[in-house]
């Protein structure tokens, strides 16, 4: 490979990868871990595979010409394959904030972006360093700008309403084709559009991360300092002092003695490993480099193993002393890497 195609590849790919390494870096509670972040990039990259052929089958089809299908079709067709990998990710509660789902939009774009260049620079061979610049600064960026667009309205809405629907979902998407299509139709130069997009982006995530870490701070401190209180009434035995204790005695009443116990090993359990989870976020965020604990996935299985135990009847009863909103699911999931 000769120089000039060396940089213009480079081009092509560095830009959108180099912007998600620092958004990654610039997360000071580390919430998306690189495992994950390098699968965010494969299923994009598969998206835009089914996407390129979805957009060679539909522009003859459609008989439109190449401009008109990029304004038009293009972003439906992009934005709803990249959207169904984020919804994916949004239904197995996969975000805790909004700082995830934004990085993780941003990921799943990039993967997109990237394949779609070098899909572009196998076909094009063209070495041309300009268009290169544009399509590495510009449209790859746009990319991965639509959907960490869509995954924080999609993931504020979802928080709001307490669900993932169809109602939290759309505006975000609709606000992600809207975004790409005004970017293909070019009211400006090629080279301002970048820019523009390099100047505004950075913004957006200035905003997103400055809220979400506000939430992330707030939602350790009362969660971690209910949560070891709690654990202190169940250890000590003196639970039935607490609104929580007074809860489970009704429980006793409506369950098998066997089954009432369980449950109460289910609390401890759930309880300790809460605790350990926002732990190890709290010394990511001080700057530590804590180790995979070899003992959470063992007591992680524990915990999954109780609650088919006990069955969704008695897990729907425990529901309001666990308070088991996706958040404190999704907490579970970032410390064990699923």
């Amino acid at each position: 490979m000769t120089p000039r195609l060396a940089a213009s590849l480079a081009l092509g790919l560095l830009p959108v990868l180099v912007f998600l390494v620092v958004l990654v870096l610039l997360d000071s509670y580390k919430l998306v871990p690189p495992r994950r972040i390098v699968r965010q990039l494969a299923l994009g990259a598969l998206a835009a595979a089914v996407g390129l052929t979805a957009n060679e089958a539909l522009r003859p089809a459609l008989g439109l010409d190449a401009t008109a299908h990029a304004r038009y079709v293009a972003p439906l067709v992009e934005e709803l394959l990249k959207g169904l990998v984020l919804v994916a990710l949004l239904v197995r509660r996969r975000f805790g904030f909004l700082v995830d789902a934004a990085v993780s939009g941003f990921a799943i774009g990039a993967g997109f972006a990237a394949l779609e260049n070098l899909h572009y620079f196998t076909v094009l061979r063209d070495t041309s360093l300009v268009l290169w610049t544009v399509r590495g600064f510009g449209t790859a960026v746009m990319h991965g700008s639509t959907l960490a667009i869509m995954a924080v309205v999609a993931k504020g809405l979802s928080d709001r309403r307490g669900a993932v629907t169809a109602a939290t979902i759309a505006p975000g998407w609709l606000l992600a084709v809207a975004l790409h299509s005004l970017f293909n139709h070019f009211f400006v130069s090629p080279n301002a559009s970048a820019a523009l997009l390099l100047v505004a982006l950075p913004a957006f995530f200035a905003v997103v991360f400055r809220a979400s870490e506000a939430r992330t701070r707030e939602w350790l401190g009362t969660s971690f300092d209910t949560d070891q209180e709690l654990l202190a009434l169940v250890v000590a035995g003196r639970a039935s002092e607490s609104r929580v204790g007074a809860y489970f005695e009704e429980l006793k009443r409506r369950f098998p003695g066997a089954v009432a116990v369980d449950l109460l090993c289910l609390l401890r359990l759930h309880l300790e490993l809460a605790i350990r989870a926002k732990g190890l976020l709290l010394m990511r965020k001080a700057g530590f480099s804590v180790p995979p604990d070899p003992d959470f996935n063992e007591r992680f299985a524990e915990l999954r193993h109780l609650e088919r135990i006990v069955g969704p009847t008695a897990r729907r009863a425990l529901a309001p002393v666990l308070n088991l909103s996706d958040r404190d699911v999704w907490q579970f999931q970032l410390v064990t890497g699923r």
